[in-house]
């Protein structure tokens, strides 16, 4: 269940607000007048976040090119090329 506090607590009780970014690792919802504002996540948080969209990004565009019939190689073939560029 997401965490909703209004902004006001962001000056009057920070420490708890952190507390459960870092503790729960899940980002806390802040409201001004009732509705949602803000969101308050820890950097931690943040670069996964950002770290699974690039992920995504790629995976998306990887699916791109194999429906565009790009050229593909084994698993074994690309092992191998591997260990050619170490050994050199």
């Amino acid at each position: 269940m997401p965490t909703i506090r209004p902004v006001s607590d962001l000056r009057n009780s920070f420490t708890e607000i952190s507390d459960v970014c870092h503790k729960e690792g899940e980002p806390v919802f802040l409201t001004k007048n009732g509705r949602g504002d803000m969101v308050v996540m820890s950097i931690a948080q943040y670069e996964k976040q950002q770290a699974l969209l690039e992920l995504y990004k790629k995976l998306g565009e990887a699916e791109i090119e194999s429906q565009n019939n790009a050229e593909t190689i084994s698993h074994d073939e690309l092992m191998q090329q591997m260990k050619e560029k170490l050994n050199e």
